[in-house]
């Protein structure tokens, strides 16, 4: 058996924390991994993991087994990548998770852009607006918009998102257009449900950030609901500019406080710090850095 394939199948049923899930990623049966990693712990002679009925978990010899062959793992994928590429184009997986509407409205069509130009690589795309483990869950790579907290991962920004404050023509017409921050606390505010601190805005004003309260009867946990809500006339809604960018132009929405805008937010791609990324994850981190409608996707 190649000490490679025993390495690979304890990294996995360690990331996974189940013998279950490493086997379907090798597309192997539970019970062959259970025995690859059970051959490696005889031939190390220590136990790597801890087993119970419910759970597996690193042992403090096999944590630091794992800390040691992942980039050797890594290294040697792009080894085999490299050599590939002597021979043809990029190819393999990559798993990408995103938010859900910029994923779908502005990542989708660069991706598949990507494709065309490597037909031999398969993106595997997850939408979700719930903040994926990338590790954990198997990902290759993030792109993520807001505040980058995450310290356990390695950032790269590929552009900058306001957020436009705005409301649609009816409604300023039926309510009255705010003269200042301030005056939102009279307002109809839509809600964001998925934000730490959903009932108030931050504003610049007078050079410093100030917080604003906002209430008002819509909640939304997605910025594409938001827009819409407000392109409906249902209140003032504080959106990413990719969200109403052609209401912005076409005149169904009117942005609020443009001199009021505070920092944007990054829009920036997050992958695992200890793994050395594969030519093909590298070659579409530089391709959506490239792309106007990801780099700019304020515009």
């Amino acid at each position: 058996m190649d000490k490679i394939d025993r390495m690979r199948a304890f990294a996995l049923v360690a990331q996974n924390a189940s013998f279950t899930q490493a086997a379907e990623r090798l597309g192997k049966s539970a019970r062959l991994v259970s025995k690859y990693v059970a051959d490696l712990e005889e031939a190390l002679g220590v136990q790597l993991l801890n087993r119970t009925t419910r759970s597996v978990v690193l042992t403090d010899a096999g944590a630091t087994y794992l800390a040691m062959c992942e980039p050797l793992l890594d290294g040697f994928d792009e080894m085999e990548e490299v050599i590939r590429r002597t021979q043809k184009s990029l190819s393999g997986v990559i798993r990408v998770s995103a938010p859900t509407g910029f994923g779908a409205s502005r990542l989708a069509p660069s991706l598949a852009e990507f494709g065309l130009k490597h037909p031999e690589v398969e993106i595997d795309l997850s939408l979700s607006d719930r903040r994926v483990s990338i590790v954990e869950e198997g990902f290759d790579l993030a792109v993520r918009i807001g505040p980058m907290r995450d310290s356990a991962l390695k950032v790269r920004q590929l552009g900058k998102m306001p957020l436009i404050v705005c409301a649609s023509p009816a409604y300023l017409e039926r309510q009255g257009q705010p003269e200042t921050p301030r005056a939102l606390t009279a307002h109809e505010c839509i809600l964001h449900g998925g934000l730490r601190e959903p009932n108030s805005w931050t504003f610049k004003l007078d050079g410093e950030d100030v917080a604003v309260p906002i209430a008002g009867r819509f909640h939304a946990n997605a910025p594409a609901a938001s827009a819409q809500l407000a392109r409906a006339g249902a209140g003032i809604a504080r959106c990413p500019a990719y969200t109403i960018s052609e209401a912005l132009r076409s005149g169904a929405l009117v942005e609020l406080f443009a001199e009021n805008r505070v920092t944007p937010y990054v829009v920036a791609a997050l992958f695992p710090q200890n793994r050395r990324l594969t030519t093909r994850v590298r070659a579409l981190i530089d391709h959506l850095a490239q792309d106007p409608d990801i780099g700019n996707a304020g515009e």
